[in-house]
Order: C-alpha cells, then structure tokens, then sequence
C-alpha cells in the first residue's frame, strides 16, 4: 500500500511578532526595577507565523497552506502578514480585527537564560470558531488529503473547532498545547481528535506530573506517553528536549532523534520549527521515527539563525546537513534526489 499523503494544511494559531532585548546585569529584575537593556537585531514571530513559513518553504507550491487567524489594523500586523503572503501562504482566512496584533517582548540575562513578556487582549486572543468555519469549503475540497494543525496563542475553543472540522473531512490532525492547558485538554477529552501531539520538556513533565529538573529526561518522557497513550491510544506523540534530542512514540515503539550539533545562536522557535519539519515529513507519507529525524534536521538548522524564523532555511540546506551526516533523506522528502513535488 502506498504511505498516504497530503496536499494541504490548514492551520490556527497566534500570528504577532516581537523584540529581544539583552539586559545589563544577571540579578533577577525587580518589581519596581528601570533596568537598562539592549535592543538586539533578532526578529521574532509568533507561533502559525513560523510553523507555516517552514511547511511553504520546505514543501513549495506541492502544498496550498491556509493560516486561519487575525492581526490587528496596524504596522505589525501589515507587515506580518504581507511576510507571510509573501512566503506563499494563502491568506484568505487571516483578517483584521480591531484589537492590536499580537507582540511580544523577549529578554535576555547575561548569562543566556531570560523570559517573554506576551501581550493579552490582542486580535489572536478574539480568533473563533467562526473564523474556523470561513475554511469550511477548502477543508471539504480535501477530503482525507489535508493535515491540520491547532496551534497555542488563539483560544482552545478554536482550535477544538479546527481538530472537530478536520475530524469530520479524515484530516491528518496535529496539535500542541502550552503546560497551564494541558489538565484540561487530557480531561475534556480534546485528545481523542488529534493524531500527532508535539510537547517540550516541560509540558511532557506537567503530562507526566513530575518535576522535569529532579527526573531522568527519558523516565518523564515515558511516564508522559503512558499517560497520553491511556487517553488515545491511537496517537502518536513527539518529545522535544532541546540538545537532548526528541522522542517520538508512534502506538508501539519509541525512537530516539539526535539534536544536530551546531553554533547556537537563539533557540526560541526549535520547538515551532521542529513541528514544521514533522508536519513536512508528514505531508510526504514519511513514517513517524524518520519524520522526526527530518525535523530534528529542520530544528538544528534554525538554531543556527539569531531570529526566530531562520530567513536560509530551503529545502537545499536541509539536504546538505544530512548529506554531510550521511544520513540521506527518504525519496519523498524535500531536498531528497527522488523529491519531485
């Protein structure tokens, strides 16, 4: 039987953008602290922003991807959204709400570890079931060729509303959750329609209901696939945990995927990027362990680009990295000498 595979994706999640700043001093900055910082040339952009960049880039004019989300009437969110028309994406069912776009600032200690502040009330946080069902008629158009993604950063209920309208046209559903989410995605039985959960460290440790810091990474990353098993068994599920590599659970055995070893220059974005690159693998039929070591390829590229969308990412420089491993891609796969979508 030949792999099944896929000719669009459609997707919801947060699209924004936002600022690095490096802060002078490494103490904890105070409630009533003015502490000086700054300003990096790093572009950062929000989650749908980045994994459907990567899926256009990689995968090219094979596949037609469809972002479902909003961005304010304002300079961020024009200027976001003409990057993404501009990378290929129909935009049909991104508009403009009258909240302002989504925006984030990242900062940075000396010492390299920092944190995000995101804003609320923004045109991502107003993004609906209904704005799901505007993609009603493409869904339909694709019956059992399209994959799904339900990203963070837009409202569980829209995201429920895609995997339930991806549910009823035998779309390939995948999904990801932040760890204040996930309790009540695993008891309101949201999992029962996903086909690919992709989780962090940390989020597979709020799974597994331990302390990622005080347990071996792969005991937390097996307790959190037993536990997600017991809920679907059906799902596969994929662990990222940075240089540690990722684990990928396809229902019956557990892989391992080496993180490439590169120059580091940011890693906000591996994880999105990483998700790309399954997405990518999928949509080409590949299997889920050599799917992951596609994405572990895609990842480690990123991290090699200070902004959070690597602008040199191709499917060419994917192929070369694995060539230089001597790990060949599978025909199929972008960049691959068999690919010929």
């Amino acid at each position: 039987m030949s792999p099944r595979t896929y000719d669009v994706v459609v997707a919801t999640g947060g699209i924004g953008s936002g600022m690095f700043l490096a802060l002078t001093g490494d103490h904890t900055l105070g409630r009533e602290e003015s502490r000086a910082a700054t300003l990096l040339d790093q572009r950062d952009y929000c989650k749908l922003h980045i994994v459907c960049h990567y899926v256009q880039r990689l995968l090219g004019t094979a596949v037609r991807v469809f972002p479902i989300g909003k961005v304010g009437d304002d300079a961020n969110g024009r200027t976001v959204a003409e990057e993404m028309r501009t990378a290929g994406m129909d935009m049909s069912f991104v508009t403009v709400s009258s909240r302002p776009t989504l925006f984030s600032v990242c900062f940075v200690y000396p010492g390299g570890d920092g944190g995000n502040i995101t804003t609320t009330g923004s045109a991502s946080d107003c993004v609906g079931p209904q704005d799901i069902r505007h993609a009603g008629t493409v869904v339909a158009a694709h019956y059992g060729k399209g994959i799904a993604v339900a990203l963070p950063e837009v409202p569980l209920e829209a995201r429920y509303a895609l995997l339930e309208l991806a549910t009823e046209a035998a779309f390939f559903r995948v999904a990801a959750f932040i760890p204040g989410e996930l309790e009540q995605v695993l008891t309101a039985g949201l999992l029962e329609k996903v086909d690919l959960l992709a989780v962090n460290l940390d989020e597979a440790a709020a799974v597994a209901g331990m302390a990622a810091e005080n347990a071996s990474i792969p005991s937390v990353v097996e307790a959190a696939v037993r536990r997600l098993a017991g809920v679907n068994p059906r799902m596969s599920v994929v662990v990222t945990a940075g240089s540690h590599g990722s684990w990928a659970w396809d229902g019956q055995a557990l892989t391992h995927a080496a993180a490439l070893d590169v120059t580091v220059a940011n890693t906000a974005g591996a994880g999105d990027a990483h998700l790309a690159g399954l997405v990518v693998a999928t949509a080409r039929g590949i299997p889920l362990a050599t799917a992951n070591r596609y994405a572990a390829l895609v990842s480690g590229l990123k991290v090699t680009s200070r902004h959070t969308i690597n602008p040199d990412l191709t499917a060419d420089s994917v192929q070369a990295v694995a060539e230089n491993l001597g790990l060949p891609l599978p025909p199929g796969l972008p960049g691959s000498p068999h690919h010929t979508g």
